[in-house]
């Protein structure tokens, strides 16, 4: 999935478990969502759910689980030790990958209003997509819980963001929801070589964002701040691991990262004679945490960073402990790579050499050039990174070494790109044989078959396309790296000019025989006229790259 976003509603049921397989159906019955975590607890008599998907389809099953939710669970019957209001109690959108927080804002208020004026649920908007500073806060909002809402609701400045203002027979069923948008919340705790629980806390009071009171010397009490925006810590002792752990959460990894929170941990530890050994994340990750704690290791190393995604992510585990008191699969813990394990289709980029070798032989038109297409343009992208790789770190070339390393880390991004490209060139070739199996036996047919038909030829049109950009990217790359690299790298500069070109080429090609099926002639014209450009300049850059190579191996 190129977007995701998380959704991590809390349900007002925690016993009954028919109940809640029924409201986990109606999330799972969206296509494309897939639910990653379900915790009920029986004393708080409460669920949370954590499923994850494009934008659009998580939209959908939102409302599909707060509508089963509204139909299952009778709030004038609710009992529970968590606070609650609503039979879906709230219901955070969370920005996972490419999606921004005034997207993750609209999510929330698309569906908050659809369930305020669908539903007949009275809704309230928090967090990030709260209208005013006092309804922001969740507790503030569900302040009195479900008990207050008949009161509540007849208070204009307590008026719901969309649905009824009025207390009702189906209110007192379904209770009130609060929809917003949030930060990613990361539960992480970081393990200490002690078991005494007040070590921890110390540690965790000067590094958590409220920080602590100190009493001074007139007997008055001050509040001290702490170190870390964005964290919440206390600390505590776990039987099952015989030691002391300092409990976090970190609200906004983005401005207070992960690395820096378990170097804080570090330092406080060290100042009261404790050890860190490690840390564990409870719960899931997103990619981008861990390869930015990857990256910071790496660099405070003296290593360069352009290098495969998994290496990063290796670094991270290791750096900070990951392993300590329990495995940490990333597979199972990060979750891009969870998504990608739980689909079913077998990704051409997965197989081994031979066995897309073989695949790509065999008389099915796909993988075809296309995806060798793209394969080229990543076979560039990795020897560009290598050569820069090569470069970086070199007393010799320290003059280049920012220039090799910002190459390097391009040159990784867009190897990973062409990698995405090639199942996704596959993807839409099947695209275009699905458009063709549609049936023709009424006029009406036949122009939705032509309709669809047309629509997925442009899309595989739009695949070589964006290879043939990428392309223009590789071979910059490629003579940047010719001109300062590692002179004893220069054929593989070289070399990935060329594959680089071989990507363009075959892309181009692609083009062509796509286009031939499209009727709208400006859009075949501009569609056209940009690729012969891309093409030509293409070969521009690969003729001085080849020219550059060649002077300096003769």
């Amino acid at each position: 999935m190129e977007k995701i976003v998380e959704c991590v509603p809390n349900f007002s049921e925690g016993r009954d478990m028919k109940v809640i397989d029924e409201i986990i159906g109606a999330i799972k019955s969206v296509p494309d969502v897939f639910v990653l975590d379900v915790d009920p607890g029986e004393a708080t008599n409460r669920t949370v759910v954590t499923f994850v998907g494009e934008p659009e389809a998580v939209k959908e099953a939102a409302f599909q689980a707060i509508k089963k939710a509204s139909e299952l669970i009778d709030m004038s019957a609710h009992h529970g030790a968590h606070p609650r209001m609503g039979a879906t109690d709230v219901c955070p959108f969370v920005p996972v990958k490419n999606v921004s927080m005034e997207e993750c804002v609209a999510i929330a208020e698309d569906v908050g209003r659809r369930v305020g004026e669908g539903l007949g649920i009275p809704v309230y908007l928090y967090e990030y997509a709260a209208k005013e500073e006092k309804r922001r806060n969740l507790a503030e909002i569900r302040s009195g819980e479900y008990e207050a809402l008949p009161e509540k609701l007849k208070d204009p400045e307590w008026r719901p963001d969309f649905g009824p203002a009025e207390w009702n027979e189906y209110i007192a069923k379904s209770g009130a929801t609060v929809i917003g948008a949030r930060d990613f919340l990361i539960a992480y705790n970081v393990n200490l070589n002690a078991t005494d629980r007040k070590l921890a806390n110390r540690i965790a009071r000067v590094i958590r964002e409220s920080g602590y009171r100190k009493k001074m010397e007139d007997g008055s009490r001050v509040q001290i701040p702490g170190k870390l925006k964005y964290v919440k810590g206390i600390g505590w002792y776990i039987d099952e691991y015989k030691r002391a752990q300092i409990s976090i959460n970190l609200t906004n990894y983005h401005e207070t990262p992960l690395w820096k929170v378990f170097e804080a941990c570090e330092e406080e530890a060290a100042n009261i004679g404790v050890r860190v050994t490690g840390s564990e994340i409870v719960g899931l990750i997103p990619l981008e945490a861990m390869l930015d704690v990857g990256r910071h290791f790496l660099n405070k190393m003296g290593k360069s960073d352009a290098i495969p995604e998994e290496d990063i992510v290796h670094t991270a585990i290791l750096s900070l402990g990951l392993n300590d008191v329990a495995e940490f699969d990333p597979h199972e813990k990060i979750i891009e790579y969870k998504i990608e394990r739980m689909q079913e289709k077998k990704k051409l980029v997965d197989m081994t050499i031979k066995g897309f070798m073989d695949e790509l032989s065999r008389d099915s038109p796909a993988p075809g050039g296309g995806s060798v297409a793209a394969l080229s343009g990543a076979l560039s992208g990795a020897l560009s990174s290598m050569v820069a790789n090569l470069t970086y770190g070199k007393k010799k070339y320290s003059e280049v070494w920012d220039e090799m390393l910002e190459l390097g880390r391009r040159a990784q991004e867009l190897k990973d790109e062409f990698i995405r490209l090639v199942d996704k060139d596959t993807d839409a070739f099947d695209g275009m044989m699905a458009a063709m199996k549609l049936p023709k036996k009424t006029d009406e047919e036949i122009a939705i078959r032509n309709e669809e038909i047309q629509k997925a030829t442009k899309k595989a049109i739009e695949v070589p396309m964006e290879s043939m950009e990428l392309s223009l990217e590789l071979l910059e790359i490629a003579e940047k790296l010719a001109e300062k690299g590692n002179p004893n790298a220069l054929s593989d500069a070289g070399v990935a000019a060329l594959t680089a070109y071989t990507a363009s080429y075959s892309a181009y090609l692609n083009v062509l025989i796509n286009a031939g099926s499209i009727e709208e002639e400006e859009y075949l014209h501009k569609t056209e006229e940009k690729a012969e450009n891309m093409l030509k300049e293409a070969d521009d850059r690969k003729n001085d790259v080849l020219k550059k190579v060649l002077e300096n191996l003769k």
